[in-house]
């Protein structure tokens, strides 16, 4: 495949997102969220969920400055949907701070006070190419995906149709955004196969969630979602990593065969270097 015929693929995929965004996706924080159905009973832990998400989506600055800076010479396809990208995760996080200030569980003064600690911090990308990026791409956007959903029914559970409401809509572009990641690694799986899958392997073993060491008290914050069904590693493995795979058309034996390649690799440079000395 030619970088002609690369381009255009990516550019019809970003066409084919953005009109179905435009046509079915589109939604207003203000507007659209059912904000006369908050539960003011809903409990104090729901809300520091809420807040926690809140603090990983308000990153934002970092993720589209330092994930553009790795696709500036990649396709204007990639840099379109990471503008887009960045305008649908903005909606995420006025949702999510419209829900803890209009519930009563913050005050503004708090809101103020959090986003100030937060911006002690700063994300740092974790891989170095448009291709490993757009790997791990695939694996966050299902994830906080699978993430919201079952938010949206511990919302549910307690009776709170506005917090559901705002994981739904949240929910709803995240599995859009992991498909078009998902659509270009296919095309980076037809240019160069053994490369890409070499990039899976690495992505899906250093792989993990953007709030760590970035959100004030993530390790608590993140006991505590786990035990409302958040994320651990069984459910990232069943309800992330092997949907991928699958989408992708990846086989499981095509991954180990890329470990056991890149052991012997390794054991055949330390040898040649043992051999040297």
């Amino acid at each position: 495949m030619s970088s002609d015929q690369f381009r255009e693929k990516l550019n019809k995929q970003f066409r084919i997102f953005f009109d179905k965004a435009e046509q079915e996706r589109r939604w207003n924080p203000y507007r659209d969220v059912p904000w006369d159905k908050i539960n003011p009973e809903t409990p104090e832990y729901v809300a520091v969920c809420a807040e926690t998400f809140l603090g990983v989506e308000s990153f934002l600055p970092d993720y589209i400055s330092k994930g553009l800076a790795v696709l500036r010479n990649s396709s204007s396809a990639q840099r379109s949907f990471s503008a887009n990208w960045g305008y649908e995760e903005l909606k995420h996080s006025i949702a999510l701070m419209e829900y803890l200030t209009r519930s009563g569980k913050r005050s503004d003064e708090q809101m103020h006070d959090y986003q100030q600690a937060l911006m002690k911090q700063s994300w740092t990308r974790p891989f170095d190419t448009a291709r490993q990026m757009t790997i791990y791409g695939s694996f966050q956007e299902m994830a906080t995906f699978v993430i919201y959903l079952r938010h949206e029914a511990l919302a549910k559970k307690h009776g709170d149709e506005a917090l559901a409401a705002v994981y739904r809509f949240n929910a709803r572009d995240e599995i859009a955004h992991a498909h078009f990641y998902e659509d270009v690694v296919k095309v980076y799986l037809e240019i160069d196969r053994p490369g890409t899958l070499v990039d899976i392997a690495h992505v899906a073993k250093n792989f993990q969630m953007p709030g760590v060491n970035i959100v004030p008290d993530y390790d608590q914050r993140i006991v505590l979602m786990r035990e409302e069904g958040n994320m651990d590693r069984d459910i990232f493995l069943q309800k992330v990593y092997f949907p991928v795979l699958k989408y992708l058309g990846v086989t499981r034996q095509e991954l180990v065969q890329v470990a056991i390649d890149a052991r012997a690799a390794r054991k055949a440079t330390q040898t040649g270097a043992n051999a040297a000395e």
